[in-house]
């Protein structure tokens, strides 16, 4: 996985965009980075609250649209300054995956748009406690290899709804899935490295009733 095929399947996708009329509207940045051997992405781990529906999730940053906010990429690269202190003004945007939204209930009333960055210099991170309790840097294959796909289990009341995730490695509790292991999804599925079957049925299949 190099970067400069990336960015060619990148700029040449076309996202399939969701209507915004009605809904909160979030941006996130899926921000790439040179590593010695192959690229590298940055993943948080969001702080833990209180109310706080991705309280402690594994996640890109990003947030909340703010009325000044010129675009949903001026969020996403707002977002990622006050959380980690990288600045993408300079960085280059390489393309735009599909704009998805929650499961939940509360979820499904914000659209959420991912935007790919590379940050060929990004400076030291810098967290903002408050929101965010860690950041790492995970290599492109450490998030397709097969070994480190896993079920995650969900309790929605007295149902339990099963999730594909991916481990950040032996010893390490945290897993990547929901809505950042969707976009995973999507940015492998467009660079031609697809993610490994799962083996699971639609989560709104789990669903008593659906």
């Amino acid at each position: 996985m190099e970067l400069p095929k990336i960015r060619k399947r990148l700029s040449a996708y076309r996202p399939a965009l969701r209507p915004t009329m009605g809904k909160r509207l979030a941006g996130v940045s899926v921000v790439l980075r040179d590593d010695v051997t192959e690229p590298e992405i940055l993943l948080i781990e969001r702080a833990t609250r209180a109310g706080d529906p991705w309280s402690g999730h594994m996640a890109f940053p990003g947030g909340r649209a703010d009325p000044g906010d010129a675009s949903l990429e001026h969020t996403a690269k707002r977002e990622t300054h006050e959380e980690v202190g990288v600045p993408l003004d300079g960085a280059h945007m390489l393309g735009r995956l599909d704009d998805l939204t929650g499961r939940a209930a509360a979820a499904n009333r914000m659209v959420v748009s991912a935007y790919v960055f590379h940050a060929s210099s990004p400076d030291e991170l810098s967290l903002e406690e408050s929101e965010v309790a860690d950041a790492i840097w995970v290599p492109l294959t450490h998030l397709t290899h097969p070994e480190n796909l896993v079920h995650y289990p969900m309790q929605y009341g007295e149902h339990e709804i099963v999730f594909p995730g991916i481990g950040m490695g032996p010893g390490d509790p945290r897993v990547v899935w929901g809505l950042t292991y969707r976009f995973l999804e999507i940015f492998f599925e467009i660079i031609g490295h697809p993610l490994p079957e799962h083996g699971l049925p639609d989560p709104e299949d789990q669903t008593p009733g659906s």
